[in-house]
């Protein structure tokens, strides 16, 4: 019996024995090939790791595996060839479907109030500057809202200078920065930039909005920490969208609450165990949303303190502010290579177009590469590049120029600051003014009597959703705009319904009525354009006044005493 079932196994292992060799040498073959792949020495060092710390995980990715390639073999659709799961047309049903079909719109039809500001722009007949003249009127008017501060629109020299280089190099560059889109002008204004601010270097970028919303994805990436003013421009918006960094918020220009966030984040991390990441604070110097300025030497402080990046966009302040125009740098006396990435605006401060980044060689060298506005859009046109070199030649030259610009801001504000029925949020030195309409004076006592009547909460709606949460300092989305006004903590009934959207447009139309009626006497004025719904705080309605040094201080009390009286009638009525 013994010898019977050793040799039927004897039989059974000589039948079988080409099928084992078969697979040894198909998995000696396998594992041969494997090796000779990239990366399979990684691979075979993450299964052995994970087998042995832990074997169920392997068997569960293996059936991940199984499960993979099976969803790809698989068919996405089953369709049915007989047909007998639809539904059957004949071709006059058809074409009735596709006549009575109609797409949607791309976007929502204008407002009233929209299309009567589209119609109301004014337009310029030639060159633009202090004194342009209008085709509406055929009248020159006095220019308070274009962004001219140091004067240099309309230049003759510029003027000189820009044509010479449209006959030598002509109009565009015809490539992008890295792809035979440089010219020696443009190395020429990076190294101006750079030694007018006292950094390594600079790097330009041939549109001003894209410039900051290219810097900050360039550097911060997902699991990095943003530090940001809740009042932060919509170009610095999108660039933190775009870098999908952990963002932490914090109160407008309030230090104190921007200390309390910084707190919190190494609070967090110690408490987690957390590693270091990059870090950054971005802010900027003369806030676009209403003219405020930041104590820069207390941000560097804070920087330190906390190891964080500072990214500092500067694109309303520099040609704006300081004995040179050099911005708030030269106006605290700190040395800009304490400020990581300093943005400015060529077409703002410059009067030319695009905007630059400056620091260390490191990081302009980064942005090369990494810069997505920088690598994919077409350079400057040289006659731009020139002009904005001619510029800094200017305000080394003829630094009075910006003594001339805060002796008009000052006579500006000496009489804007008498008004009753208005508040301005800007910095006294800022020559960027907005103008407010004081809540007593706003729409917003009107809708909160509106909201308090019963007979009227149908069509107005409750007064709850209308009061802003309390303050949110170190949230991860900010909150409320009403956080944007200088008082920080405290606010009244009339305050809290100040962006109730009734209030925001019957505002918008007191301040239309006023641009109209200054414009009427040769004096432009612009309301502050916002995005409404589409940036993370709303902010309050307001005039945008542009102080310039190209005209001179009798020119700029005559013309803000327009603006004064008209704003006196028309906000009067409401006394």
């Amino acid at each position: 019996m013994a010898d019977t079932i050793n040799l039927t196994t004897t039989t059974t292992s000589s039948t079988l024995e080409p099928v084992f060799s078969f697979l040894a040498q198909a998995l000696t073959t396998l594992e041969t090939t494997f090796y000779k792949l990239p990366g399979s020495a990684v691979i075979q060092r993450y299964v052995k790791s994970s087998h042995q710390n832990d074997p169920g995980r392997t068997i569960l990715e293996l059936i991940l595996v199984v499960f993979a390639i099976r969803t790809l073999l698989q068919s996405r659709t089953r369709a049915d060839r007989t047909g007998s799961h639809f539904i059957q047309f004949n071709k006059k049903e058809i074409d009735e479907l596709v006549d009575e079909w109609a797409p949607e719109p791309l976007g929502a039809p204008l407002t009233p109030s929209e299309q009567y500001d589209l119609h109301a722009l004014p337009i310029v007949a030639g060159q633009n500057g202090v004194k342009p003249k209008l085709v509406s009127t055929g009248k020159t008017a006095v220019n308070l809202a274009s962004l001219n501060f140091a004067g240099l629109a309309g230049n003759e020299y510029i003027k000189e200078r820009a044509v010479e280089t449209l006959r030598k190099y002509g109009l565009g560059s015809c490539g992008p920065p890295g792809f035979y889109g440089t010219l020696d002008v443009h190395m020429d204004l990076e190294r101006d930039i750079a030694d007018f601010l006292g950094t390594e270097a600079s790097i330009l970028y041939s549109q001003g909005f894209s410039t900051v919303s290219s810097v900050i994805p360039a550097f911060c990436k997902r699991g990095d920490i943003i530090v940001a003013d809740r009042g932060v421009n919509f170009a610095i918006q999108k660039g933190i969208q775009i870098s999908r960094s952990t963002v932490r918020w914090y109160d407008h220009n309030d230090l104190e609450s921007l200390e309390a966030v910084l707190q919190s984040i190494e609070k967090d991390r110690k408490k987690r165990r957390g590693p270091l990441t990059r870090r950054f604070i971005i802010t900027e110097g003369i806030f676009e949303r209403d003219g405020a300025m930041i104590d820069l030497p207390k941000i560097i402080e804070l920087k330190y303190k906390y190891k964080y990046r500072l990214l500092l966009d500067e694109s309303y302040s520099f040609g704006a502010v300081g004995r040179t125009g050099r911005g708030l740098t030269e106006i605290y006396n700190v040395p800009a290579s304490k400020v990581d990435m300093l943005i400015g605006s060529c077409a703002i401060g410059l009067c030319a177009g695009g905007g630059f980044c400056a620091g260390s060689n490191i990081v302009v060298d980064h942005q090369r590469i990494n810069g997505p506005s920088f690598v994919f859009s077409a350079a400057m046109p040289a006659l731009l590049a020139v002009s904005a070199s001619e510029g800094i030649n200017i305000f080394r030259s003829t630094p009075s120029i910006f003594e001339t610009l805060q002796e008009n801001v000052r006579a500006a504000r000496a009489i804007l600051d008498k008004v009753e029925y208005i508040t301005i949020p800007s910095h006294p030195a800022s020559p960027l003014i907005h103008i407010q309409i004081k809540p007593a004076y706003s729409p917003a006592a009107s809708t909160s009597n509106a909201l308090s009547s019963p007979s009227s909460s149908s069509s107005v709606g409750t007064p709850a959703p209308l009061s802003p949460p309390p303050s949110t300092a170190g949230s991860l989305h900010p909150v409320s705009a009403a956080m944007l006004t200088p008082t920080k903590h405290t606010r009244d009934h009339h305050e809290k319904l100040l962006l109730h959207p009734e209030v925001i447009e019957a505002e918008e139309r007191l301040l239309q009525e006023i641009v109209d009626e200054c414009l009427s006497q040769n004096v432009m004025v612009t309301k502050a354009k916002r995005l409404r719904g589409q940036e993370n705080v709303e902010a309050r309605p307001g005039l945008k006044l542009a102080i310039s040094a190209g005209l001179t201080r009798k020119e700029i009390e005559k013309a803000v005493g327009v603006v004064k009286a008209v704003c006196v009638k028309v906000l009067g009525r409401r006394k």
